[in-house]
């Protein structure tokens, strides 16, 4: 109850925090990764996109809350496409990017790796990437699929690459001791995971970068499309279009 008294007007399309602070931001990712909508019935959902749908038309029943509305948003855009209106796989949600995620994370620490289980375990976590950026891309323009392939090569063969490369520099570094050679073979998994990610986000959403994104006015209309605002716009398809009016300063993904 003290929750949903708290809660803010809603605005369809807005977020409910604050993101002009770093606690408001916080809050609003938490959200976005929050594993629970992932056990949403499909009438919860019906439920929730009708909700949203009559409070857009006007139609919004007499007694519903704006806490109601807020996570009436919150389960929509956690399944459905903003662009495509189609519900995305689980696994490469946003919010089942930590569940789907830790498994693999746990296998690329792993002890003792061989050189096959490091090349299955970076081709695992790159391949999870790879469906995320895809599944939550920004889907007003057609992107052939080829661009999405050479992400995903390249994706994994930088990951590979440098985990391989790295693992066999410190296995020929003669002068470590067994000690130091263990802890450095426990940290190779960050430069090679870092670097392939920024390959992989670059590479498969290269066409937002090219090409820009749509640009709405507050009433939902296209105005135009941006590159400065594809190069600000945070990852997740839900905040991939930009609105042109009411700018907040400081805020990422706003002209």
């Amino acid at each position: 109850m003290a929750e949903s008294a708290a809660c803010p007007a809603f605005q369809l399309g807005r977020s409910r925090y604050d993101q002009g602070s770093f606690l408001g931001r916080l809050r609003h990712f938490m959200d976005i990764i929050d594993p629970s909508t992932l056990f949403v019935p499909e009438r919860r959902l019906e439920e929730c996109v009708k909700l949203l749908d009559d409070f857009k038309h006007g139609r919004l029943l007499p007694g519903v809350s704006d806490f109601q509305l807020w996570e009436a948003q919150k389960v929509k855009q956690a399944i459905i496409h903003p662009d495509t209106g189609e519900k995305i796989f689980m696994p490469f949600r946003m919010s089942g990017y930590v569940p789907f995620g830790t498994p693999i994370v746990i296998g690329l620490l792993l002890p003792n790796q061989t050189v096959f289980s490091t090349i299955i375990w970076q081709w695992l976590n790159q391949s999870h990437n790879a469906c995320v950026n895809y599944a939550n891309r920004n889907a007003t323009k057609p992107t052939p699929a080829s661009k999405f392939l050479q992400g995903y090569v390249g994706a994994v063969t930088s990951a590979v690459s440098i985990a391989v490369g790295l693992n066999v520099l410190i296995q020929k570094a003669n002068k470590l001791s067994p000690a130091t050679r263990i802890i450095i073979q426990r940290l190779v998994p960050f430069p090679a995971v870092a670097s392939a990610n920024i390959c992989n986000v670059a590479l498969m959403r290269h066409n937002e970068l090219s090409e820009g994104v749509d640009v709405l006015d507050t009433n939902g209309n296209v105005v135009g499309s941006s590159k400065v605002a594809a190069r600000h716009t945070p990852v997740p398809a839900e905040q991939s279009q930009i609105v042109a009016a009411h700018p907040q300063p400081g805020v990422p993904g706003y002209l």
